[in-house]
């Protein structure tokens, strides 16, 4: 059950990236994710009565909860869907998984937490992961931006990620239930998403074809509702340190179907950037799952 648990957690995150794709082409980007975070809002909070939480948040925690909405349910999905009309979403997905090491360092600037050698070390790798995978296509800038740009969107997708993972960290800390933090924040991100296209004067109409449809079902509830839950079921079963390393196959996944349906080519500079990406977040998440655990042992 636990490696059951596992592989489709993997399997279903990596799977939204190339659904991603399909969605940013069907409207304006900012407007899928609005559309898209009202349903997770809403299933979220439908889930959270269901489970008999206080859905009320104290006054302290509002600003908070709005800002972990807007970086991580807003910011972060609308410049991930931009990249991803831009660049192949399997690269799009790897970038975005360079989340960690932002967060490592969020994490170090706004919660003085420690920045151990392993950490160091697994920034460095994911580091230079990055620049082997976008040194090409910087040298191709004369023919044309749209590579560069797209690389860009993606490593802002995974700096809000990681930036808004630090606030969730705080929100959570702050005795939020998962479910009723999630509810507020994709509400919040929605809500973000909405204005940003007002101030944009984008349209609010989008391809609703049954492929459109289908696909903001997917990607707002399995993908996120569902998901969420299997992955904090797997905490539960394995402990958050090993629950975390489905984060370092998203990508793999997300490669592997780029590959199939969107004749992504895995080059060699493909291949050894995105493995030492994945190393550096390996090193990174291992590293973040050792703090909590020396912690525990030493209340102990």
């Amino acid at each position: 059950m636990r490696a059951l648990l596992f592989l489709a957690t993997a399997v279903l995150w990596g799977s939204s990236a190339i659904v991603t794709s399909q969605q940013a082409i069907s409207g304006a980007p900012e407007v899928s994710v609005g559309y898209r975070m009202a349903l997770v809002s809403f299933v979220m909070f439908a889930w959270s009565i269901a489970e008999g939480h206080d859905i009320r948040l104290r006054a302290i925690d509002r600003p908070w909860v709005a800002l972990q909405g807007v970086l991580f349910f807003g910011l972060a999905f609308i410049t991930f869907y931009h990249s991803t009309t831009l660049i192949p979403s399997g690269i799009a997905a790897l970038i975005l998984s360079t989340s960690p090491l932002f967060a490592a360092f969020a994490g170090r600037i706004f919660l003085s937490a420690p920045v151990t050698g392993r950490m160091l070390a697994g920034i460095c790798s994911g580091i230079v992961g990055l620049a082997v995978i976008a040194g090409p296509q910087f040298a191709r800038l004369s023919s044309g931006g749209d590579t560069i740009v797209g690389v860009v969107l993606a490593l802002a997708a995974a700096a809000c990620t990681g930036c808004g993972t630090v606030v969730a960290m705080r929100n959570q800390q702050a005795g939020i239930p998962i479910c009723v933090l999630m509810s507020w924040a994709a509400l919040c991100g929605a809500l973000f998403s909405f204005a940003m296209a007002l101030i944009g004067n984008l349209s609010f109409a989008v391809d609703v074809s049954l492929a459109y449809l289908a696909g903001l079902a997917y990607l707002a509830i399995i993908a996120s509702c569902i998901t969420f839950f299997m992955y904090f079921s797997l905490v539960h079963r394995i402990g958050a340190a090993s629950a975390s390393y489905t984060l370092a196959l998203v990508p793999v996944v997300a490669l592997l179907l780029s590959a199939l349906f969107e004749n992504l080519t895995i080059n060699a500079y493909v291949l050894s950037g995105g493995v030492a990406v994945l190393v550096g977040n390996v090193l990174v998440l291992s590293a973040q799952a050792r703090r909590p655990a020396r912690v525990q042992a030493e209340s102990a």
